[in-house]
C-alpha cells in the first residue's frame, strides 16, 4: 500500500499521521510541502489557513496536507470547493485516522488508501464475548468524562470487538447505530449517553 504514497491529491486514512507524513516529504523534488496539522481536531482557523495557503502564487507546484484524527463536518464543507475546484498548481492531502470521518462528498473528489502500520493492540476493557448489564454499567461509568475524539475511537473498537466475538447478530440496524453513534459524538452528545444506547442494543442482539 505504500505505493499509494504520492504526492497528488488524495485522502489517506491512517493509523500513523507522522509516518505518512514522513513517507510524503521524502517523495518530494522540487515540489513547495504546505502542512496544516492539528492532531486532535482540524479547526475553522485550520481551514481559513489552508484556503489562504491554496491561493498564494507559487512557482512550484504546492502540495498542501491537511491532517487531523478528527474533522468535523462544518470544516469538511468549508473545504469542499476548493477540494472541486482547486487553484492552479495545488494539490491537497487529506490525512485522517478514519475513513467513517470523512464526508461522502469529499470522498466523492478524491481517490481514498488506507494505509496502516500494524501495531500491537491493547486488550479491550470489555469482554464481548461475556458482554453483561454489570461489566457495560461499570464501562459507561469509566467513560462519563471522557471527550468526544477519545470516544469515537472507543465505538470503532467496540465494534471491531462485537464482530470479531461473533456473539451477536451484527444485522444494518446495529452497523446504523454504531454510524449513528459517531455523528451523535461528532455534534456534541455525552459519551455515556450515545455507550449506553449502543451497549444495550448489543445486549438485545447477543445470540
Amino acid at each position: 500500500m505504500l505505493d499509494n504514497i504520492k504526492l497528488s491529491s488524495q485522502i489517506i486514512i491512517t493509523n500513523d499521521i507522522d509516518f505518512i507524513i514522513a513517507k510524503l516529504e521524502a517523495l518530494v523534488v522540487d515540489e513547495d510541502i504546505i502542512k496544516i496539522i492539528n492532531e486532535k481536531s482540524f479547526l475553522v482557523e485550520d481551514t481559513k489557513l489552508a484556503i489562504q495557503k491554496a491561493y498564494m502564487t507559487s512557482r512550484n507546484r504546492n502540495i498542501i496536507i491537511l491532517a487531523s484524527n478528527n474533522f468535523s463536518q462544518v470544516v469538511q464543507n468549508r473545504l469542499l470547493k476548493i477540494i472541486e475546484e482547486p487553484p492552479q498548481n495545488k494539490e491537497f492531502i487529506i490525512i485522517a485516522s478514519s475513513k467513517s470521518s470523512i464526508l461522502p462528498t469529499i470522498k466523492s473528489r478524491l481517490p481514498l488508501y488506507i494505509i496502516n502500520k500494524k501495531i500491537e493492540e491493547e486488550p479491550f476493557e470489555l469482554n464481548l464475548s461475556k458482554l453483561n448489564l454489570k461489566d457495560s454499567y461499570d464501562f459507561i461509568k469509566t467513560h462519563q468524562r471522557t471527550n468526544s475524539y477519545d470516544a469515537k475511537k472507543i465505538l470503532e473498537r467496540l465494534l471491531k470487538e462485537a464482530i470479531n466475538s461473533k456473539a451477536y447478530n451484527m444485522d444494518k440496524s446495529i452497523l446504523k447505530l454504531f454510524e449513528n453513534g459517531y455523528k451523535a459524538l461528532d455534534v456534541g452528545s455525552p459519551t455515556p449517553f450515545v455507550l449506553s444506547a449502543i451497549i444495550l442494543k448489543l445486549l438485545a442482539k447477543k445470540i
